[in-house]
């Protein structure tokens, strides 16, 4: 997909293709690759994390995980590519590209689909939190998450089998767009909907809203991530619709030519994910902690004595 897309990118312009170094973008690779592994090993590790909410964080991190594995990969092809060693037109190259890509557009279709499985879930806590344990019970949430990554395996190898075709690009910005407005909307339910709740609760004596303002936290991570989301993936989608729209004229190829800088977003945003998950989760901060205390003391590690469970 990357290949084809700044091809198209080098005809008929005056601007010069912004140039980043591959050390930059097998340096992000790296550290979202470690930073979202660490995600993932921490929710496995520690039974307290074990709900439908981490459960969906931890497949959000794992399309993170698959995206920096891939395009750190793709980095390492490119390299072997420049010092002569591989051949970026053979046939077996480019059914490695082909995977690499597929992988690539399934973790951005996950990333969506654990966004809005995570934002179902805030909201069910915040306004039916009595009923919360009967609706989002782990069997179903297994179920959901699934249903996720079979719907986006199978629909992204399709749309690189077919990605010379207009409706694949067509298809991918309509996802985009109609994911970020279900989404918004929802949030703008929910704050409303919670500011009109708050307001009945303070007005009760001796009322705190505890849990109340505990789902609305988690609310407000998920609005950060996704607003992350969206600052990172958008400059690609407009390049996209650019293609489309205004192939041949002169200011869109200007702003083509800024591709590996969109493509530098693209992968920061698996790194800036996990570092919220840090910053606002209290247990997953404990648990970071712990699992660095058990690095530390090698003797406990290698014997298993290290616990997650609290």
């Amino acid at each position: 997909m990357t290949n084809n897309t700044t091809a198209l990118a080098r005809e008929h312009t005056d601007c010069r293709e912004v140039q980043i170094p591959i050390e930059i973008f097998l340096i992000i690779g790296v550290v979202s690759l470690s930073e979202n592994l660490l995600v993932v090993v921490a929710v496995i590790r520690n039974k307290n994390l074990h709900s439908p909410m981490y459960c969906f964080i931890c497949s959000l991190a794992a399309f993170n995980t698959i995206s920096s594995l891939s395009k750190t990969w793709e980095n390492i092809m490119l390299v072997f590519r420049d010092t002569g060693h591989l051949n970026s037109q053979g046939p077996s190259e480019l059914r490695i590209d082909n995977v690499m890509d597929t992988l690539l557009c399934m973790s951005f279709q996950g990333s969506i689909f654990s966004f809005l499985a995570i934002a179902v879930d805030r909201y069910i806590t915040i306004f039916h939190t009595l009923r919360y344990h009967t609706l989002m019970t782990m069997q179903r949430t297994v179920s959901i998450l699934i249903t996720i990554w079979t719907l986006c395996g199978f629909s992204s190898a399709l749309m690189i089998a077919f990605s010379e075709a207009a409706v694949v690009m067509i298809f991918f910005i309509v996802l985009f767009l109609a994911a970020l407005f279900l989404t918004l909307l929802l949030y703008v339910h929910m704050f409303l909907l919670a500011q009109y709740h708050a307001g009945r609760i303070a007005s009760m004596p001796g009322a705190t809203g505890h849990c109340r303002k505990r789902g609305l936290r988690g609310a407000l991570t998920l609005t950060i991530l996704f607003g992350i989301l969206v600052v990172c993936w958008a400059p690609f989608f407009l390049h996209l619709l650019i293609i489309m729209v205004c192939p041949q004229n002169p200011y869109c190829e200007c702003y083509r030519s800024l591709f590996q800088l969109h493509v530098v977003l693209m992968m920061s945003h698996a790194v800036i994910d996990p570092a919220i998950y840090a910053f606002r989760s209290a247990e997953l901060r404990n648990t970071f902690w712990k699992m660095f205390f058990c690095l530390t003391e090698a003797q406990n590690y290698v014997h298993g004595t290290c616990e997650f469970v609290i």
